[in-house]
């Protein structure tokens, strides 16, 4: 099965993201989705306003009065509830998005002893620890104990951006002082000399109740909605300890089937094939190298070798442990990793990543369905418009019934590349040729079995036929700029 996953959401995302969702879901399946990934369905500091990364609690996907409403961003709990379902009749999976990072929106101050570092090398101090007030206690008490009566307090936070001091609010980086430490988490990633902190207050998992709280609630979360698979934010923040002792548990103890899926992002493919292997390959990665690939290629146009699209991918690398994106929500025009891909280029991006014959592509809404939203920006507020990329439907029907067999490649001109997909005995291959620069040519010999076969393109950028000569060989044709799906007639 040529298993294709959509990211439904997007960051300026409006409207009941879940109803929506089932109104579409028989649509996305005649596409050729296979799985689904939502995003956090958790209610938020900002309650209705926040997008689920500012995670206030776990436990409530949109049940309780909290935060300012029932509702989440997205939907209430039925209405998540019901999305999954109406995903599951159609045969997709469901992943969800998971926010292990860090807390937001505390319900009452404690008293705690806290330490400032700078904000560019969290392992230096800026003063001697001293005692403030901070928003480090979560009670809940509109759920009122309701699946946990797990409260957090200091003891369960490593770090937080905004304390009191003698009644004054400071922002900043603040190591908390508890027993489980007094400097921050060594495994994690060593970016600002230690990359534990991110955001709001950050969850220490070197406390034995917080590690056994998060089993809990993961198992629960997992018996309750039914969900196949999670995708974690975050992850080169958070202990690869913790991680690779609750996963484990997870695979061991809830399911060994279920699909978990990481974002450690980091430009450079050897940084996460060792973030893997720490793992022990119990987690996939999103090919984030290959999306910069894809962001430069787009930018430098002619002057880019398509020879190297692949270079450092984990597609290339480690593909069985990867899923292959264009864009996302980060990646998106007026986010922080702002890197989006020319719209030009998003054919043949995507024409990579579902026509090669290892990926496992994520396809992100806006390219499907298009966007609108606005922005501040440096005072002045931006609008965006995401155009939908109009061959996508037509690469994703090219995946369903070409998109099999082995795969050559013929990556041998800076400005045209071309790959064929052999095939098999119940499908069709196809032949993906790519230009960056003007129309271009590539011969190619499929073999005597194609003896006299007639090509025709099947995005119609193409519009005339070719017929092989008697040693299956043809010259195949692309336009500017441009990606042809050759077929066999």
């Amino acid at each position: 099965m040529n298993g294709v996953m959509i990211q439904f959401f997007h960051w300026y995302h409006r409207g009941t993201l879940w109803n929506e969702f089932s109104e579409k879901a028989a649509y996305l399946k005649q596409l050729g989705f296979t799985a689904v990934w939502f995003p956090p369905a958790t209610k938020c500091f900002l309650g209705k306003e926040g997008r689920g990364y500012d995670v206030y609690d776990l436990y409530d996907l949109g049940e309780f009065d909290q935060k300012g409403s029932i509702s989440t961003r997205y939907g209430t709990k039925e209405e998540y509830l019901n999305a999954i379902e109406a995903a599951h009749e159609e045969g997709m999976g469901v992943y969800a998005d998971i926010v292990l990072n860090h807390r937001m929106g505390g319900d009452e101050p404690e008293n705690i002893f806290v330490q400032q570092v700078e904000e560019d090398n969290r392992i230096k101090t800026i003063e001697q620890p001293f005692e403030a007030s901070a928003m480090t206690k979560f009670t809940f008490s509109a759920r009122n104990g309701m699946y946990s009566d797990f409260n957090w307090d200091y003891r369960c936070f490593s770090g937080i951006d905004c304390i009191k001091k003698n009644g004054e609010e400071v922002r900043g980086i603040f190591k908390i002082i508890n027993e489980y430490g007094t400097e921050w988490n060594p495994s994690v990633s060593h970016q600002f000399g230690n990359y534990d902190y991110l955001m709001g207050a950050d969850v220490e998992y070197r406390n034995p109740d917080v590690v056994q709280e998060m089993k809990n609630w993961i198992k629960w979360y997992l018996e309750s909605t039914k969900v196949d698979g999670i995708r974690l934010d975050a992850l080169k923040h958070i202990s690869s300890e913790f991680l690779k002792e609750w996963i484990t548990y997870i695979k061991t103890e809830i399911n060994s089937d279920y699909y978990i899926l990481g974002e450690f992002w980091k430009e450079e493919a050897g940084k996460i094939n060792y973030f893997s292997d720490e793992m022990s390959n119990l987690i996939s990665c999103f090919d984030v190298p290959l999306h910069y690939n894809f962001f430069k290629a787009s930018e430098e146009g002619d002057q880019y070798d398509l020879r190297q699209i692949l270079d450092n991918s984990l597609l290339q690398q480690m593909p069985v442990f990867t899923v292959s994106f264009v864009e996302n929500h980060d990646t998106q025009k007026l986010q922080a990793l702002e890197s989006t891909v020319k719209e030009w280029f998003k054919p043949v991006a995507y024409s990579i990543i579902l026509l090669s014959e290892k990926a496992y592509p994520c396809v992100f809404y806006p390219d499907l369905f298009g966007a609108k939203y606005s922005d501040m920006k440096d005072g002045k507020e931006i609008h965006v418009e995401i155009r939908k990329v109009e061959t996508l439907p037509k690469l994703m029907e090219a995946r369903q019934q070409f998109g099999y067999g082995s795969q050559v490649n013929f990556f041998d001109d800076p400005n045209c590349i071309a790959f064929i997909r052999m095939g098999n005995k119940n499908n069709k291959g196809c032949l993906v040729i790519i230009s960056n620069n003007g129309k271009a040519c590539k011969e190619i010999i499929w073999g005597e079995e194609y003896s006299n076969a007639v090509f025709y393109d099947f995005l119609q950028q193409r519009k005339e036929e070719i017929v092989l000569d008697n040693n299956g060989k043809g010259i195949f044709t692309v336009n500017a700029r441009s990606v042809s799906v050759w077929v066999k007639k």
